[in-house]
């Protein structure tokens, strides 16, 4: 299509702000993106959206345009969500680069444009292939009534012959074309995963060809197209542990470019279905976040309890309420300290908490994760505990979760980050959530103390005062942590010195100078200043395990 025909779509919200000599190129596809240099995912001719969260000054802006004209891009749509009317230095970097600039209105979505667009240019392909996108177009925009990325997987079997799965970063199947979808097993789909996410983490661009047991495998990314999405991310390692892949039973390397397009259109139109079933996820994730920050600041079971009963039923339709909950804490560490990971390790507890034998997106509808730094927290409610059990285990297994996805995680890590996990107990009622919260946490810090980049500990693994912790008399809880903290408070108050923050950084890094000195972007030697403060203010010594547990206790129950 050309560029021209956007501006005659009054739907898409679009405004010539230059480059009007220039609006017959031809658009070959269209990509979302907030990376200050995203090269390698273009490939020319593609109308580039951009919310300009890159853009910290007009500095940025030359940069961003001479990378977009060089990489042959059709033309550059920016949104005016975040900063109003686009800045004057973008409107000149365009036109000296001679990129025609659009103005996207904030009332239009950058997944209605991208929809449009795959649908234009598919349109224009010959026979057969525009039929099936234009197909795919009309089920996927008809919601989940129209059977979603299955069917459209579907069509790509019974018109063009082609075999094509959904998967999880964790080797989950998502969607399948017809029998596919429960014929792919669960080794090689752990496989195929791990083999995606290894080439994503070496920045190669897909489609990534996987021959096992003398089948190839062409392996396609699908980024989430929303804005401030993961499509976005600036880090690769804030996106690779929850981006979907798509899988497809053919050799791609001979194919022709007619038909390489239209499997990137096929993975914009499921990443904008991703898009819709994560928006469905904001409310279990508030309601999350409402029960721990209860839970965290000490609130009347009571009111736990209340809260408790509006979640049931989002998590538990038609059941009322959960007899059990369990709660699973997750952390997702990098080296260097300089990507979040909290957001990742949310999307990846969403993830890894689902059966991975259960396809489809559907089962993650009863998990609830919020997030709070760089920690995610699950709030899984459980069904009654037959009393035929006689006090066996029940609920969730920390080793069992993560024993399927082992190898994919490790290679989307890549030997610079960490996933470590914890699983509580299952407790029946509000007042024991609290317990299970520091149990799970406690877990999790076990988990960290093990070698290896996917670690996980249950509850069976911790020592019983991490129960006791939460009533402990509030006398002797006072006495004991104003004997080992009060020291440090006051030489802070005096001397703003930060011994309690960095005191609690070194104890969560297990002892790790590196990792601890890392998180606190101070260096080593301050560190280890700072911890030879504290041992002299107290009188303890943080190489000796017995201290190191007596601070820990000391800075849970303060």
């Amino acid at each position: 299509m050309r560029l021209r025909a956007l501006l005659d779509t009054d739907a898409l919200g679009l405004r010539l702000l230059g480059g009007e000599d220039e609006l017959d190129r031809t658009v070959r596809g269209v990509m979302t993106t907030d990376l200050r240099d995203p090269t390698r995912y273009l490939a020319g001719g593609e109308l580039v959206l951009t919310g300009l969260a890159w853009r910290h000054d007009a500095s940025d802006t030359e940069p961003f345009v001479r990378i977009l004209a060089s990489a042959g891009v059709a033309a550059l749509a920016a949104g005016e969500a975040e900063l109003g009317d686009i800045p004057d230095d973008i409107v000149e970097a365009c036109a000296r680069h001679r990129l025609p600039l659009f103005a996207v209105n904030e009332s239009v979505a950058f997944a209605t444009i991208t929809e449009h667009v795959v649908r234009q240019v598919s349109g224009e392909r010959a026979g057969d292939l525009a039929a099936v996108v234009d197909r795919h177009r009309r089920l996927m925009t008809s919601g989940p009534a129209g059977g979603g990325p299955d069917v459209v997987l579907d069509l790509l079997g019974t018109d063009l012959d082609l075999r094509a799965w959904v998967l999880s970063p964790a080797g989950r199947v998502i969607a399948g074309s017809g029998a596919a979808g429960t014929a792919l097993p669960g080794p090689l789909c752990a496989r195929l995963a791990g083999e995606h996410l290894a080439a994503v983490r070496t920045g190669r661009r897909g489609p990534h060809r996987v021959t096992v047991d003398s089948v190839t495998y062409s392996l396609f990314p699908i980024r989430t197209s929303g804005r401030g999405s993961a499509g976005a991310a600036r880090d690769v390692r804030e996106s690779v542990l929850s981006d979907w892949m798509l899988a497809v039973e053919a050799d791609a390397g001979d194919w022709p470019e007619e038909r390489l397009d239209l499997l990137q259109g096929v993975t914009q139109l499921i990443a904008v279905e991703r898009d819709r079933r994560d928006a469905a996820r904001t409310v279990r994730r508030r309601l999350a976040q409402e029960v721990l920050e209860l839970v965290q600041s000490g609130a009347a079971p009571a009111e736990i309890a209340a809260r408790l009963r509006v979640a049931a039923p989002v998590l538990l339709p038609g059941l009322g309420a959960a007899p059990h909950w369990q709660v699973v804490v997750a952390r997702v560490e990098w080296e260097g300290g300089e990507v979040d990971g909290g957001p990742v390790a949310q999307s990846l507890l969403e993830e890894i908490l689902v059966d991975p034998t259960a396809a489809g997106p559907e089962p993650s509808d009863r998990i609830a994760v919020a997030h709070t730094g760089d920690e995610a927290i699950a709030l899984v409610p459980l069904p009654a505990v037959s009393s035929e059990h006689d006090g066996s285990e029940t609920g969730l297994i920390a080793d069992a979760l993560l024993a399927s996805v082992h190898d994919p995680l490790s290679a989307g890590l890549d030997g610079d980050g960490r996933v470590t996990l914890g699983v509580s107990a299952s407790v029946h009622s509000a007042e024991g959530l609290r317990g299970a919260l520091e149990e799970a946490r406690h877990a999790r810090r076990v988990a960290a103390a093990r070698p290896g980049r996917v670690c996980a500990a249950g509850h069976q693994e911790l020592a019983s005062h991490v129960l006791l912790l939460p009533f402990v008399p509030d006398d002797v809880r006072r006495a004991f942590t104003a004997r080992l903290l009060d020291p440090l408070r006051e030489y802070d108050k005096r001397h703003r010195a930060e011994l309690i923050p960095t005191l609690e950084a070194f104890l969560d890094c297990d002892g790790s100078w590196t990792r601890c000195a890392a998180r606190l972007h101070l260096h080593v030697n301050t560190l280890r200043y700072r911890v030879g403060r504290i041992e002299q203010l107290t009188g303890r010594d943080l190489s000796r395990l017995e201290d190191k547990l007596d601070f820990f206790l000391a800075l849970r129950m303060s």
